[in-house]
């Protein structure tokens, strides 16, 4: 068996040894990239001159290296998908790709992977694409450094960033994403990571993950967005030292958790969101070293929820540092850092000697009556919420910090 292996490689380096490079241009033997493609054999490199090229849907069925020179651009001329590729072991690299054909039927895309391993997208840009890049069954695909913009006012019309759906060992790496429907979308992808791409100014999420399991996301901005992130219907996600900015609106928060479960929140930060995370039917998460700041809603977390840890995070300068909507709370709140806390430290440890609770009773009293935020900032309100940490009524009596720290921590 081994001999056979050995064979096998062999055979494979004698294959590769053979690639040649063939390259088009305007004052070159091969004028288009589609005859270059006919012409081109296993393991070719095929380098494209600057220019610009109107190419019906690139079908890349071999496993290449297509690679542009100062960035010549292709065009869609809005009827075609740009590039297709179902081949293995492919290299798309250094391209501008413009103006994709649109559908409500088809999911047209400036680069769309079919059923292909071991494919990388790399320093591309990619302008008013429908999808701009699409992986359909794509295993251990790299999508690196791609700037990808549109510019629709409608999420009908528009398409996802980075799309991967039914996929497993994909890196999302460095890529910036804006103005499409949601920045990157994963639908059944697993084992995958997401890590310092932007994704801002987006119709509905910068990041939007459904049924997709032992994801990471890591380092990644996700500003200005419709809605935030959305995590759901996932189970083993880590989500690790990303900012999420600046995500207002009725439904907006920096990231939604729904029957979400056996996942890590840790190191992120949460700055001027309606909420910085709105947790729903989630389980089994661990909290630790956040920061909530300048939000609406530090942390909303539903009665659904059971098993949640929060631990040495730091809340400030939210208007209300958590909300929930029921009196049933099977969570830990621990050693967290609360501006508003007002207790006192006699001996000296960085912990409070008193409890806090960190749901008001205004915040309960808006979760039910929403126009009763009208009367924020009034006296009234205020005396409510004196009153209710004298003798708690309407807050839940086991929503609280026991071990609330002094002092912020340096996160």
């Amino acid at each position: 068996m081994k001999i056979f292996i050995t064979i096998l490689a062999l055979l494979s380096l004698l294959s590769s040894g053979h690639a040649s490079t063939i390259r088009v241009g305007k004052n070159l033997p091969f004028k288009t990239i589609t005859e270059a493609l006919q012409k081109a054999k296993e393991y070719d490199t095929i380098l494209v001159e600057e220019g610009l090229y109107h190419e019906k849907n690139l079908i890349i069925d071999k496993s290449i290296t297509l690679k542009g020179i100062h960035h010549p651009v292709l065009d869609g001329e809005h009827k075609y998908q740009i590039i297709s590729i179902k081949a293995n072991n492919v290299t798309v690299d250094g391209f501008t790709l413009q103006y994709s054909a649109v559908s409500s039927i088809t999911d047209y895309a400036g680069i769309k992977i079919y059923n292909a391993h071991n494919v990388s997208i790399l320093n591309n840009v990619l302008t008013d694409t429908f999808f701009g890049i699409y992986s359909q069954y794509g295993t251990n695909c790299l999508i690196q450094n791609n700037k990808l913009t549109a510019h629709n006012t409608q999420e009908q019309q528009s398409g996802n960033g980075i799309h991967c759906w039914k996929s497993d060992s994909m890196r999302i790496i460095g890529n910036t994403v804006t103005g499409h429907r949601d920045g990157i979308y994963f639908e059944f992808v697993t084992n995958s990571i997401i890590w310092r791409n932007q994704s801002y100014k987006n119709l509905r999420y910068g990041l939007h993950f459904m049924f997709s399991h032992n994801d990471a996301y890591i380092a990644n901005v996700f500003e200005h967005n419709g809605s935030g992130v959305s995590v759901m219907f996932s189970h083993g996600v880590k989500m690790f030292h990303n900012l999420f900015k600046e995500n207002w609106g009725d439904a907006a928060y920096g990231i939604l958790l729904k029957e979400i479960s056996d996942s890590y929140i840790e190191g992120n930060y949460f700055e001027r969101n309606t909420s910085g995370i709105f947790m729903e039917g989630a389980s089994r998460i661990t909290m630790l070293k956040n920061t909530f700041r300048n939000n609406g809603w530090g942390l909303k977390i539903q009665a659904s929820c059971l098993d949640i840890t929060l631990k040495n995070n730091n809340f400030i300068g939210n208007t209300f540092d958590v909300g929930t909507n029921g009196s049933l709370v099977l969570n830990t709140f621990v050693n967290n850092f609360w501006d508003k806390y007002e207790g006192y430290d006699l001996n000296k440890d960085k912990i409070g000697d008193v409890p806090y609770r960190p749901v008001s009773m205004y915040s309960m009293v808006v979760e039910k009556n929403p126009p009763s935020m009208i009367l924020f900032r009034s006296f009234f309100t205020s005396l409510m919420d004196k009153s209710e940490k004298v003798i708690p009524s309407l807050t839940p009596e086991n929503l609280k910090d026991d071990h609330p720290l002094m002092k912020p921590l340096p996160l």
